[in-house]
């Protein structure tokens, strides 16, 4: 069928379809993309994954047709069609981080930014540089260090900030979220250095002359936080709409946006509402926005409210991660547990009861295990698509059960190739067979959605995409129990990041793939993930970033 036949037709269905979910297009054209390779993110007949030469959208941000099956023979006139030449890079469909924390990655473009710090001493000659200029007493935050590769093979202490830190508390916090490292006038003040309760949920490193060393875990770390300054709204609101530009930068199309605050909700509507947020947010509330997502309230129509993210453990690398057995390089404990399971019970029954999808935060195998054990006798199934955030570490005897009860396995793969510096130490090599297994799940059945966990990680779709389909680091080594098996196909690391999260999100109608009646959600870069060899991944660079039809972000040209 030739293009100019259906531009009648597509301009009348255009007036009897859904509101476009950014703001309207003032452009009355058909668009077609064209002049590039297309993945639609289907197969072909012989199984390999399908690719077109043009994908043609209507007004209102819907795909109308690909090229072929429609023809591209669109005649002389041309008055009522917008060609987008895509110069021959590769589109694909829109990438969606299914788990990242919008407000932290905008933070760190705002605030000091720890983020590849190769070492204690040059964290301390950051610090000191930071601390010129700021008044006696002033409280310096930052977040985003993490010491796997640093020579010192260590966390920081408060020993190593004092002595360029003594008349201002600091508090770093580590990549993870899970720890922060405070010098001795920040415990000081907080009233941790000498003595104080853990508490539950929360460790406070101490030394054997049990004074504070500095690292402190998960719950424990109130106490502190409560001396960092608490953003103002317009600090938030900035926040978010640098995190989502700095995301559609790099081809995210969405976010599933986890742990956020319930007194945000409005306020994201509102930039939603402005334009501001230019990309789709999936919403995962703290446990306080309950009433939010069982209402679905707030919403626009690309802000979606109907999910509460819980936490049942800490992080691996700072030890909070909740093991079966105790951790390998110290045996004294077997991580933090965050939600009891008859907390968990508890909250499974009332999200069940209101209609609330849960991402449950789980790392260790015994927290995986909790969350396991608890669905099932429960009795709950796969409608629910609840959701294992994280799932890094599973039994071995446990990775079949999370298909066959019907969860969904939220997992980022550029944890593994940090972590797998680590992790052999933290485990053992035995643990490992069930960590990061991705390929295993995968043959299992588990709908897997890959994410990012920015501002954790960087927040690059490039990097999970290669981390999930070379599982090396970025260097391109792999050491001893990183277990190569379990890196996955490019068509399933793909599917991460398209299909995995549209299935997670309930929108797999509409959004995952290029399809007519879908959403035209694009994701462009200037090579094809897809062929070009593996290290090479890592160098594609964003073109086009396409929400609804509407190109939101775009590479200035050289």
């Amino acid at each position: 069928m030739r293009l100019a036949s259906l531009l009648i037709a597509a301009l009348a269905l255009t007036a009897c379809t859904d509101p476009a979910p950014v703001a309207p297009a003032e452009d009355p054209r058909v668009t077609v993309f064209t002049n590039g390779t297309i993945y639609t993110g289907l197969v072909d007949e012989t199984g390999a994954p399908q690719t077109v030469s043009g994908v043609v959208v209507n007004p209102d941000g819907r795909i109308l047709a690909t090229i072929p099956p429609m023809s591209a023979d669109w005649g002389d006139d041309t008055s009522e069609i917008h060609l987008v030449d895509l110069g021959g890079a590769v589109l694909y469909p829109g990438f969606t981080d299914a788990h990242a924390h919008l407000l932290g990655i905008g933070q760190r473009e705002l605030t000091l930014n720890l983020e590849g710090t190769a070492s204690v001493a040059e964290l301390v000659t950051r610090v000191e540089a930071e601390l010129q200029g700021m008044a006696p007493g002033e409280v310096l935050y930052g977040r985003g260090w993490i010491e796997t590769g640093w020579p010192e093979g260590r966390m920081p202490q408060a020993s190593d900030l004092d002595p360029v830190s003594p008349d201002n508390p600091v508090i770093l916090g580590r990549a993870d979220g899970h720890a922060v490292v405070a010098n001795k006038a920040a415990l000081m003040a907080a009233n941790i250095y000498y003595i104080a309760s853990d508490g539950e949920g929360g460790k406070i490193e101490r030394g054997p002359d049990n004074l504070a060393t500095g690292i402190v875990l998960d719950n424990a770390m109130y106490p502190l936080m409560q001396m960092v300054a608490e953003p103002s709204e317009d600090d938030v609101r900035r926040a978010y709409e640098v995190g989502a530009q700095t995301y559609v930068s790099r081809g995210w199309t969405g976010v599933h946006n986890m742990s956020v605050p319930r007194l945000h909700a409005a306020w994201l509507q509102s930039l939603g509402e402005a334009g501001k947020l230019p990309l789709r947010l999936y919403n995962a509330y703290a446990e306080g926005g309950f009433d939010i997502a069982a209402g679905r309230l707030y919403e626009t129509p690309t802000i979606t409210n109907r999910a509460v993210k819980l936490y049942m453990d800490g992080a691996l690398g700072s030890r909070g991660a909740l093991l079966i057995e105790p951790y390998t390089d110290r045996p004294g404990t077997s991580g933090l547990a965050l939600l009891e399971p008859g907390s968990l019970h508890n909250l499974m029954q009332d999200a069940k009861e209101k209609n609330v999808q849960l991402a449950i935060h789980a790392i260790g195998d015994l927290a995986n295990r909790r969350i396991l054990d608890t669905f099932e006798a429960s009795g709950y199934g796969p409608d629910l698509r609840w959701r294992i955030e994280h799932a890094q570490v599973i039994h071995p005897d446990d990775l079949a059960r999370v298909n066959a009860l019907g969860l969904i396995a939220s997992m980022q793969p550029s944890h593994a190739i940090g972590d797998l510096f680590f992790a052999p130490d933290r485990l053992g090599m035995d643990r490992l067979r069930g960590a990061y297994a991705w390929a295993t799940l995968l043959d299992l059945g588990t709908v897997i959605a890959g994410g990012s966990d920015a501002p954790v990680e960087v927040g690059s779709p490039v990097i999970e995409f290669y981390a999930a389909v070379a599982r090396k680091d970025l260097k391109g080594f792999s050491g001893e129990g990183w277990h190569p098996e379990e890196a996955v196909s490019r068509a399933r690391a793909l599917a991460l990041f398209t299909t995995g999260p549209a299935f997670a999100a309930f929108q797999e109608a509409e959004l995952g793939t290029i399809e007519p009646g879908k959403w035209a959600d694009f994701t462009v870069f200037d090579r094809d993930l897809m062929t070009v060899p593996e290290a090479e991944i890592l160098d594609a660079k964003p073109v086009m970033t396409v929400v609804a039809g509407q190109v939101v972000w775009r590479r200035e040209a050289p």
